[in-house]
């Protein structure tokens, strides 16, 4: 299968049935599966034989979308979970403790740093954030004895600011740490972070993976690439004997490839539960299966809106990393050749105020808290997803009161653009 391009692998990876078997990935809507012998289900408890006995756990229909996922990004394994938000907790939970610490780039969705820095936090983890268009001393002075990771995310959202991920990568090997990457608004389409030195991707499904506003669920990819047993001390959870789980060292069992995923499922999913439904995964296969062209067409529509709107007259800025002149225009080449996503993100002349009101003048475009979606949506942050922050927190994330976020859906661009014109002049005969 890694021979086929990533077109192919949309359709074709993580289930191969075999004679006679369903042809699309069948829901297994079942919450336990029953054994002959009690002997046959303690080699599962015990670790010793692959297979499933609680949904809670895993479940053959999440497994096979995990397993296209992982192929598509280039990993060895994967988790689905719950939600993104599940998908960024365990991802960094695996790995740390209270009294650990992890560098964490400014610019990442509002729902993220209020997990970071606020519920972590109570749970005794530290994250310092830093810009991530900071100095390279300025990032290696970040880090501290206790640091487990860093995290950012490939282009955030909504500030748009695409992530340096060899810059970030290189300094957190250098202290012996892997680097994290929320690959949610790239997708594998778009771009690969483990092919730039990233060494754990996560994803929230419920974007552009299922696409279509219909599922929940989020996805923790490990590339197997980050050597846990160079640094014993710092990573006993993977390279000591397991109490919980009859002594078994995770590294030694599962070698680098499993065991930081054989971890998150044996510790994470079976204390918090945190799974996704096995209908949610099918619904997420379905999306997957079109994603190739889903991308291909968000990015070019998100192109053309960017395009209308920058000069526009009432629009103050435009940041959209595809677009020429953008700050993020030259790395963007770099890491997304391919396409930006259809997020276009923007001010209005008149603040907060104005932005308010260009957003009631919509018709075609939803408001609604959701992106990366088939059709086309709307939103102002700093009334509804980053209202918990600050107006100084706004800014350091890139996010500030008279930003609006414009998710170009799939329809055609001339009418996402005919929407966008006439709730321009709509504030004008308002005004």
């Amino acid at each position: 299968m890694e021979n086929y391009s990533i077109q192919t692998r949309c359709l074709q990876a993580g289930y191969r049935p075999g004679n006679g078997e369903p042809r699309q990935v069948p829901i297994v809507q079942s919450t336990t599966f029953k054994y002959d012998t009690s002997e046959d289900m303690g080699k599962l408890f015990d670790l010793e034989a692959s297979g499933y006995f609680y949904t809670r756990l895993a479940n053959p229909t999440n497994d096979h979308v995990a397993a296209k996922i992982a192929n598509l990004e280039g990993g060895t394994a994967a988790v689905l979970t719950s939600s993104g938000q599940a998908a960024s907790f365990y991802s960094i939970f695996n790995i740390a403790s209270c009294g650990d610490h992890i560098v964490c780039s400014t610019a990442i969705y509002g729902g993220t740093y209020n997990l970071f820095a606020v519920t972590m936090k109570r749970m005794g983890i530290d994250f310092t954030f830093v810009s991530p268009h900071c100095t390279d001393e300025e990032l290696d002075a970040a880090f501290q004895p206790n640091t487990k990771a860093v995290f950012g995310e490939t282009i955030a959202n909504p500030a748009l600011v695409v992530f340096d991920i060899e810059r970030f990568a290189k300094a957190a090997h250098a202290h012996g740490v892997p680097l994290i990457v929320d690959n949610t608004f790239a997708t594998p389409i778009l771009c690969r972070p483990f092919e730039h030195g990233a060494d754990i991707v996560t994803h929230s499904t419920t974007k552009y993976m299922d696409g279509h506003g219909a599922s929940v669920g989020g996805c923790v990819v490990d590339s197997g690439r980050f050597d846990w047993t160079k640094y014993p001390d710092k990573y006993p959870g993977l390279c000591t004997p397991d109490a919980s789980y009859h002594g078994i060292t995770y590294t030694e069992r599962f070698g680098l490839g499993g065991a930081y995923i054989t971890k998150a499922v044996a510790q994470l999913m079976r204390d918090f539960g945190a799974i996704q439904s096995p209908q949610n995964a099918y619904l997420i296969n379905l999306g997957l299966e079109s994603l190739h062209l889903r991308m291909q067409r968000h990015s070019e529509n998100g192109l053309k809106v960017a395009q209308f709107l920058n000069g526009h007259e009432q629009i103050a800025w435009v940041r959209y990393p595809g677009l020429p002149g953008d700050p993020g225009y030259a790395l963007a080449q770099k890491l997304l050749p391919d396409g930006c996503c259809g997020v276009v993100s923007f001010g209005v002349r008149g603040g907060r105020q104005a932005a308010e009101a260009f957003m009631k003048g919509l018709k075609l475009a939803s408001i609604a808290t959701h992106v990366a979606d088939a059709k086309t949506c709307c939103l102002h942050p700093a009334s509804s997803t980053h209202r918990q922050m600050s107006d100084e927190e706004l800014h350091a994330a890139g996010v500030s009161p008279d930003l609006v976020r414009l998710s170009a859906g799939i329809e055609a661009a001339e009418d996402i653009i005919q929407d966008i014109r006439q709730a321009l002049a709509l504030m004008n005969t308002q005004a």
